[in-house]
Order: structure tokens, then sequence, then C-alpha cells
């Protein structure tokens, strides 16, 4: 028998930064999200061999573990390493894992495939955990047991799919599924445009350096956290209530008190892409994850869409077809190979 499990990966329209502490616990903190139809898959298949086989595609890895000294954290498939700890997984299993953007894309990839991974291993020793455990426990896993810089919105998207506004608690999480109409979805995907940059980068150097204004509470970057708190709440509304128009100008709000967080979110090449967007019919931009680089999300007319696509290709980018996921994780058996 084969375990399989996907997960999808997420774009965040507003409000990170807010879901990195200590922001939640001393002012609550807010993303406005979706899942799309690019995922982080997993397969787990029995051996023979009484070792644990992991074969990374995305990292080009392949790697065996015979015991516990093997699984000591070493820069090498850690997030692999501390599930297989965390959940008391036995030698005896061969792990496939692939993704369909790269890590550091923007994307939410690590995270992921952290969440695709806990979902495999629950499917394959029968475990009774919910739906926000298994999102608890791939936080736990990247943020606490390996220390890896970020918030908390990743693993809370990609275990629930959908549409969704994450409230960060002082003491808890709680995810609200939006019910949006179906015409709107329909619009708002027909007026969206994703492209990859072509570089991804390391974004716990920004998000420490973000962490630490906002511990220095210096002004600029505590009142670009607060307007993003606000921002997110504003367009969770429009979102409800049809106002794309608004929602696609709001994006534009949101790069500005993004770009006020860290001077490494963007660069001259990152404002370039940006710049020629708005010249060619984008209302509202959002460069998804930390920043440095990976995806950007625009928001543009519908007829200037194919202008739009041909001016950005021009820049080196790659337009990225995509569509909205609403099932989150999922995983299932097979019996063929």
């Amino acid at each position: 028998m084969i375990v399989r499990s996907k997960a999808p990966l997420r774009i965040s329209f507003s409000g990170g930064g807010t879901d990195v502490p200590p922001y939640p616990q001393e002012r609550g903190g807010v993303a406005l999200s979706t899942t799309i139809d690019k995922y982080a898959y997993c397969s787990l298949a029995p051996n023979q061999n009484g070792d644990i086989r992991v074969t990374s595609l995305d990292y080009d890895v392949i790697a065996n573990y015979r015991s516990g000294a093997d699984l000591a954290y070493n820069g090498k498939l850690d997030l692999v390493k501390a599930v297989i700890k965390h959940m008391g997984v036995a030698p005896g299993v061969d792990l496939f894992m692939h993704m369909d953007a790269p890590p550091g894309s923007g994307l939410g990839a690590s995270s992921t495939a952290v969440v695709g991974l806990v979902g495999v291993f629950r499917h394959w020793l029968r475990l009774p955990l919910s739906t926000y455990e298994i999102a608890q426990l791939a936080h736990h896993v990247e943020r606490i047991e390996l220390g890896i810089k970020g918030g908390m919105q990743d693993q809370y998207a990609a275990t629930f799919g959908g549409f969704n506004f994450i409230e960060f608690h002082p003491d808890a999480v709680v995810v609200n599924p939006l019910r949006i109409d179906s015409e709107t979805l329909n619009e708002l995907e027909y007026h969206l445009v994703l492209c990859y940059t072509g570089k991804t980068r390391l974004s716990a150097h920004i998000i420490e350096r973000q962490v630490a204004s906002y511990v220095q509470r210096r002004e600029e970057v505590v009142r670009a956290l607060d307007g993003l708190k606000a921002l997110t709440i504003e367009m969770k509304n429009a979102l409800l209530q049809g106002r794309l128009r608004d929602f696609g100008s709001m994006l534009h709000e949101g790069w500005r008190l993004k770009t006020a967080l860290d001077s490494e979110i963007t660069n001259p090449t990152i404002n370039e892409v940006y710049d020629v967007a708005r010249r060619h019919g984008a209302l509202g931009g959002k460069l998804l994850g930390a920043g440095g680089g990976g995806y950007f999300l625009f928001y543009c007319e519908f007829n200037q869409k194919h202008i739009l696509a041909e001016k950005l290709e021009a820049l080196g980018t790659k337009v990225v077809e995509f569509g909205f996921d609403f099932r989150g994780l999922q995983t299932w058996q097979t019996t063929s190979p």
C-alpha cells in the first residue's frame, strides 16, 4: 500500500508580517489568503530495508536514515527529520517529495511541504489529528523546533484550503472560511496575473530585521504593521461584498505598507516590474512572501491582461496560469506504484 498527500500552495493577499511573533501576541494579527492549484506532494511506501529513505526532487537529495543519530539536524532535510521525530515514524518507509514551485518563491512552499508530510504520516499511522492540530504541529516543527523565522499563516492556509481570513490571537489561531459568491470568485480569477521573477530568496534575514525593528519600536515599522492589519480587514470586506476594483486598488496600498517594513523587500529589478505593471493596467500588486524575489501577483483591468502579460515576460518574468483550490490538505492510499 502507498499513501500519498498533496497540500496546496497559497497566495497571501494581505496581512503578512502581522502573523510574525511577537506582533500577534502583543497586538493581534490577521491574514487574508487563498490556496491555488499548485501543490506540495508526498508519497510514502513501506520498504524491507529497515531504514527511512527520502527522495526530494526540489532539493535534489536522496538520503537514508537508519537510526536516531542519523536524524540529527545539520541543514540537510531538517524539516523532514523533525516531522519524522515528532510523529514517531518507525524505520522501513520510502518517502518521495516534490513541489510545483521552488522553496523561497513566496508561495509558502516549505511550510506547505511540512503540512504534506504531517498529512501523509497521519494517514499512515492512523493518527486522530484534527485540521487545527495538523497546522499547529506543522508550525511547531518549522518555527519552534527548528527555529526557522517566519509567520503562522502558511501552515493554516495549506491545511484548510480555500479563501480564509485568519486571526492570530495571543493564545490561539482562528481560521474563518469566507463564503464568497461564485461570480465574484470567477471575476477575481479573471483579473489576476501571477508571474515568477525567476529569483528565490532567503526570507529569514528579512523577517529577522523586521522583527528587530518592531521590538525596537521603530515608528515606521509599527505604523506599517498596524496599517497592514487594518487594510486586511478592509480587503476581506471588499472581497465579501464583491467590490473587486476596490480590492485591486488596496493591493497597491498594501505594497506601499509592505515596502516600509524592510529595505530589502524590494530592489531596482522588482521596482521595475511593479512600475511596468502599474503602467500597463495593474491597479495594484503584491510581491508574495517576505520579499526580495519570488512571485508577483497583480490585479489588472481585464482588457489589459494580455498586454500586461506581454510586458512582464519582456522583463524576463514568467507568467503562470493558476486557479483557486478549495480542498486544502488531501491524503489517500493506493496500490498502484
